[in-house]
């Protein structure tokens, strides 16, 4: 049994308590923990971010522990009360993308891919590399692999996208591990939220089960390195358009379809009469095709053609650039607008209402040419609840059609459609956050006549933020490069009740550095510049990067005096308060929530000298906010009634409820 005072079992403490900060309860443990440290060593001791550090902190711990028997004592409770239960098994289903039902060939590679699912475990991790060009299969050889009845997976398959299909599209390692496990039912409250951690908690979770784990757009070696495990029964798959160095994985390529393949490929799409009838368009249909099944299923329909059209030049080269030419050219005029237009940018999955703003048309109609351009395979559904309705594009074929947009639709008319869907997602963006956190200051209230959509509730207007959230992440990057800083702030703005409600930080941080980095240009001195240096120290802070959170706090708390609000500025000097707490710097932490109280009280004289009840009110509900931090209920409750006195008359219906839910607490046994 292993000691609990040792260097081992006090690191091991350390680590539980650290990864288990995505909610309130383990950040007031890992404060808690701090502040036992603290006393154990007699100082102050900075917390720990990387294991190494934490290694430094275990054997201080462990060197007073070994001299003082009633602080080992201490501390075995203190661990005792502190230790996780392990994550329960969960019953894990198949995450992978649908399989096809023609599958053709391959023969060999899925040998290869069975060899190495069933290879003796020596500790080399089981690995395999998929590649093949855009349209070639590779994708879908690696899906179809998982799909079969195999007994080597019992606890599952699970999928994730590395995002490498072009060039900026890649996902960042933590929102992928995010999503690899909750498909292992991994809750969101029960994931550390350091990217480092993550990793481990990741390959400690799977350590014990069989599964097959498909990572699938890979690029190179350092994108997938933090995904790989030697755990002897999970197989991964990578699938990439090339290989690249740095891996020691089994090699399969995937190449064209032979001739004969390509043939017997269309006569399971068609049928024997069909393709025997082709005799004149075959030969030619075949070199089109190049042996990409891509390129097979879309042209699959002009087997009955006499002759084949002409194609433009350059688009030969590329067997599914080819067929993306040869489906576009079959469009009416409106289809092959909205095809041209919603290509400008890689929007991870767009639905028929931005379409609809981005061509003007009606969202119904819209509706129904996207399901056109789907059939035609111009377009890419997507799976599952969260996915039906959206759509996404196949790389080239989407280089194709921005190609397109800009020959046939000019600059001008681009650069209209594009502020148009930029647009589309502000509003949106801007009335679900106002919905899903109506009592935020911090969330502005969506500009007169552009309210968008009504939610049924808080929960479907996050729900609605959540599905978007990868589109405005590229809506906040389309907004910079297309020099237009006040629409990437208002998207950036909207992030706030993602940041709060779901987390999601390291989605958002690129998009939250932007919008800082706008502000500072444009208007350092202005409310959005404090909001949005908050809201970057926000997630910043928790993902554990604490210098950089740091600089983000003093920033907004300089923006927020620049600009005069006072309340603006309280918070952000609170918020460098609870950032020390997170660092175990109890002093420091203590006098800035002083601080932040005295800027808030003078706040209030201010609103209340000037007539201006709202703001008092909100000024009262902060210093609440700030007692019911501490606990102090007995001072709480005074202020959440003379706040509700204040807003009496005044429909402020979102703000009474949240004060009345805080008045709750205060009753509470």
């Amino acid at each position: 049994m292993l000691d609990p005072t040792s260097v081992a079992a006090i690191s091991a403490v350390l680590g539980a308590v650290g990864s288990g900060m995505a909610n309130e309860a383990g950040k007031w443990a890992w404060e808690s923990t701090g502040g036992v440290v603290r006393r154990i060593v007699g100082r102050e001791v900075p917390a720990p971010v990387a294991p190494d550090e934490r290694e430094d902190v275990a054997r201080m711990v462990h060197d007073r522990l070994r001299t003082d028997p009633q602080l080992a004592a201490s501390w075995t409770a203190f661990a005792a009360r502190m230790r996780r239960d392990p994550v329960p098994a969960r019953t894990v289903r198949s995450d992978l993308p649908a399989s096809i039902r023609f599958f053709t060939d391959r023969k060999e590679a899925m040998k290869q891919l069975q060899k190495e699912a069933s290879r003796r475990a020596d500790g080399r991790p089981r690995l395999a590399l998929v590649h093949g060009p855009d349209g070639m299969g590779s994708s879908t050889l690696a899906v179809h692999f998982g799909a079969q009845p195999t007994r080597f997976f019992p606890d599952g398959q699970i999928y994730a996208d590395l995002g490498g299909r072009g060039i900026g599209g890649a996902r960042d390692v933590g929102t992928v591990l995010r999503a690899l496990l909750r498909q292992l039912r991994v809750p969101d409250e029960e994931m550390p939220t350091g990217a480092g951690e993550l990793g481990e908690f990741f390959r400690h979770r799977v350590a014990d089960l069989r599964l097959l784990i498909v990572l699938d757009h890979a690029y190179s070696a350092s994108q997938v390195r933090p995904f790989l495990t030697s755990a002897p029964g999970v197989f991964t798959i990578l699938v990439a358009r090339a290989p690249f160095p740095g891996i020691d994985a089994v090699r399969v390529p995937v190449g064209p379809l032979t001739d004969r393949d390509a043939v017997r490929l269309l006569t399971d799409i068609t049928d024997k009469s069909t393709v025997a009838a082709a005799r004149a368009t075959l030969p030619s249909l075949l070199r089109r095709c190049g042996g990409s099944p891509y390129a097979l299923r879309a042209a699959a329909h002009q087997l009955s053609a006499p002759t084949l059209p002409p194609r433009r030049a350059g688009t030969d080269v590329d067997p599914v650039r080819g067929a993306a030419e040869d489906n576009y050219r079959l469009l009416d005029p409106e289809s092959a607008r909205l095809y041209r237009l919603m290509a400008l940018r890689d929007w991870p999955a767009f639905d028929a209402a931005t379409a609809a703003r981005t061509t003007g048309h009606d969202p119904d109609a819209t509706a129904e040419l996207l399901e056109d351009l789907a059939d035609r395979m111009l377009l890419e559904g997507g799976s599952g609840a969260a996915g039906s309705g959206r759509y996404h594009y196949r790389h080239a074929v989407r280089a194709h059609a921005e190609a397109a947009a800009i020959r046939d639709d000019g600059i001008a008319a681009c650069s209209a459609a594009l502020a148009r869907t930029l647009n589309a997602y502000a509003d949106l963006a801007a009335s679900a956050a106002h919905q899903a956190l109506p009592e935020s200051w911090r969330v502005p209230a969506p500009a007169e006549g552009r309210t968008g959509q009504t939610y049924g509730d808080r929960g479907v207007a996050l729900d609605a933020l959540l599905a978007e959230s990868g589109n405005l992440v590229e809506a906040v990057r389309c907004a910079e490069e297309s020099g237009d800083p006040d629409t990437a702030v208002r998207l950036c703005r909207a992030l706030w009740p993602l940041q709060l409600k779901a987390g999601h930080h390291e989605m958002l941080l690129p998009a939250l550095r932007i919008g800082a980095r706008l502000v500072d240009a444009h208007r350092p001195t202005s409310l959005d510049a404090g909001a949005l240096h908050a809201q970057l120290a926000h997630s910043l802070t928790e993902l554990k990067r604490w210098q950089e959170a740091e600089t983000a706090a003093r920033a907004a708390a300089r923006a927020e005096a620049a600009a005069g609000h006072k309340r603006g500025h309280a918070s952000a000097v609170e918020f460098l308060g609870l950032l020390r707490l997170r660092q175990w710097r109890y002093q420091e932490a203590y006098d800035c929530f002083e601080e932040a109280r005295r800027y808030l009280e003078t706040a209030q004289s201010y609103f209340r000298s000037s007539g201006d009840t709202y703001n008092t009110a909100r000024t009262l509900t902060d210093l609440a906010e700030s007692r019911l931090d501490e606990d102090d209920t007995d001072s709480a409750r005074p202020l959440i009634e003379a706040a509700i006195a204040t807003l009496d008359g005044q429909r402020a219906t979102f703000h009474l409820v949240h004060l009345r839910r805080m008045r709750e607490r205060c009753v509470a046994p």
